[in-house]
């Protein structure tokens, strides 16, 4: 590809590396959780939320779980300022809930962010300013030394505001551009500004480091993080935070290595929404953290509702294929891979499991809102025999003979592939009737008696070419005798080699359903399928719909 050539690897590795996160190899607890939504999320959307979308999203977060939520940049419009008094003046904050506010680092920005805050009942106030060195040289023109007074002096006049103004607030500060600056002169201001605030152990402040635009890969992030975990003054007194961006597609990869490497807190947002390709999925880390048996302490089990909430607020749509929450994640069309999950599924049934171990599926999609029927198989052209098995068993209580799944999976796909379109449950459900349980377009039985006699003898009244034919035979049973019945008529000769019956399980409990597998002279199965209040009747349809697809049968048709 052309002009690879005008880019170069513009991060820094600190001046010691040391790989300690790489001996842990999974997330034992859960980090602070901030989401960012109503901030960075609202300012990356076309249309950003009106004042009663935005207030409708915070109780939606709430509702989550969320206990530190940044609501705004209440300096940059007045919607943004009248969401933080809104907050503050409707008593919307619960006395668990800390709303945090964000502020350059420049003296009329933030003392208008302590007009808007004035009250809160606990407040974040979140101090930046961009460290980089391509920010530091070409949008700044100033020396690292500058910079850094300018971080400094913002948590001067951050400290002088708070003891002035009404209400419970504590401090953040984030070295914006982050990925591009040197990590030792990143680590040299976030001490300048703590020296400045003098946190305590029971008075934290936050230092955050962004990906502002991820620029390396997750290792290089995990151990930047790494060396400023273990080199941060105050750090009993300080929470390392993160907030990855999602430029490279590693943001959740960020999140999960830097949290081993000694961060505390994530910042992100609902379904990954934000500048560019967006924030860190805060949904994925915690069902991330919640499938290797951890919890998140964040409530995602009506992922549905979650959704269509934040599709209705913000405007934007959550892709099909995005972890957990997407309409297709959790949805099998291969054959192999629905064959894998029916059994499964019948295996966690059959052995009364408790963990969860189905192949295909990291998670139950029950445990956050979805549901086997709709979500898991769905039958197209890809579909396997498992697949379509599944379908009617789960759904309509039709479990198929094993030597049968073939068959009827063939029939399905065969429809499908004609249709060009995924078959619904119902669809499916018809093409199992049609093909096995109403097809008999050379004959039909219109009545049938039995008496003991040498064996079970049977009279049956058959409708052939249009009129009726007695027939009369025995057998062994009442199958049997139907059976030797249309071997005489119709000069055929076959094997019934499959016989199957149960209670059907979905719909009335007083049906049964049969099915019967022939094998014809030429070696061909041929199966039907019958349904009825009486076993016998139910045994006999099955018997006809499989007689009727003999080739033999199919001669004697007028």
């Amino acid at each position: 590809m052309k002009n690879y050539e005008k880019y170069e690897r513009a991060y820094f590795m600190p001046p010691e590396c040391t790989y300690d996160w790489v001996k842990k190899d999974y997330i034992d607890h859960p980090p602070i959780w901030c989401s960012v939504d109503l901030r960075d999320g609202n300012q990356a959307l076309i249309e950003p939320m009106s004042l009663e979308e935005k207030l409708n999203f915070f109780e939606l977060l709430v509702e989550v779980g969320f206990k530190e939520i940044e609501v705004g940049f209440p300096a940059a419009s007045e919607t943004e300022y009248a969401f933080m008094r809104a907050l503050i003046d409707r008593k919307m904050i619960p006395e668990d809930v800390t709303v945090q506010v964000l502020t350059q680092a420049r003296p009329h920005i933030i003392r208008k962010t302590f007009e808007a805050v004035q009250g809160a009942p606990h407040a974040v106030v979140h101090l930046y300013n961009s460290t980089s060195v391509a920010q530091r040289e070409q949008v700044f023109k100033k020396s690292k030394e500058e910079i850094k007074q300018i971080a400094v002096d913002g948590a001067v006049l951050l400290k002088e505001l708070a003891e002035e103004t009404d209400g419970n607030f504590s401090f953040e500060y984030s070295p914006e551009s982050f990925p591009g600056t040197e990590v030792d002169y990143a680590v040299e201001v976030c001490n300048a500004v703590l020296d400045v605030w003098q946190p305590k152990p029971d008075n934290k402040v936050i230092i955050n480091i962004p990906t502002t635009v991820e620029i390396a890969m997750p290792h290089v992030f995990a151990t930047q993080v790494e060396y400023i975990h273990k080199h941060l003054k105050y750090r009993d007194a300080v929470t390392l935070s993160l907030h990855p961006h999602n430029d490279r597609g590693s943001g959740v990869s960020d999140a999960e290595l830097g949290l081993l490497a000694g961060a505390d807190r994530i910042e992100g947002t609902l379904f990954g929404n934000g500048e560019r390709t967006g924030n860190v999925d805060v949904i994925t880390l915690a069902m991330n953290m919640f499938s290797h048996g951890v919890d998140p302490k964040l409530d995602f089990h009506d992922m549905p509702s979650i959704r269509e909430r934040y599709e209705t607020y913000t405007g934007m749509q959550v892709p099909p294929r995005l972890p957990y929450a997407g309409d297709l994640v959790f949805t099998a069309f291969s054959g192999s891979h629905q064959d894998a999950i029916s059994k499964g599924m019948s295996w966690r049934e059959e052995k009364n499991l408790t963990k969860w171990t189905v192949p295909y599926l990291p998670i139950d999609p029950k445990d956050v809102g979805r549901t086997y029927d709709a979500d898991v198989i769905r039958i197209n052209s890809q579909s396997g025999k498992g697949g379509v098995g599944y379908i009617l068993r789960q759904n309509f209580g039709i479990s198929l003979p094993k030597q049968m799944m073939e068959s009827v999976g063939y029939a399905v796909k065969n429809v499908s592939d004609h249709a060009h379109k995924e078959l619904s449950p119902e669809e499916v459900y018809d093409v199992f009737k049609e093909r096995f349980m109403y097809q008999t377009p050379i004959f039909s039985v219109e009545e049938c008696h039995f008496k003991q006699a040498d064996g079970i003898v049977c009279q049956i009244a058959i409708s052939h070419n249009n009129e009726r034919r007695d027939l009369t035979a025995n057998g062994n049973g009442r199958l049997d005798a139907v059976s030797n019945a249309y071997k005489q008529y119709f000069g055929v000769k076959y094997e019934l080699s499959v016989y199957e019956e149960h209670a059907l399980t979905r719909g009335s409990s007083s049906k049964a359903v049969a099915y019967v597998g022939l094998t014809a002279s030429d070696g061909k199965m041929h199966w039907g399928v019958g349904i009825d209040v009486d076993i016998i009747k139910a045994s006999i349809d099955a018997l006809t719909v499989a007689v009727n697809q003999l080739d033999e049968v199919k001669k004697k048709q007028a």
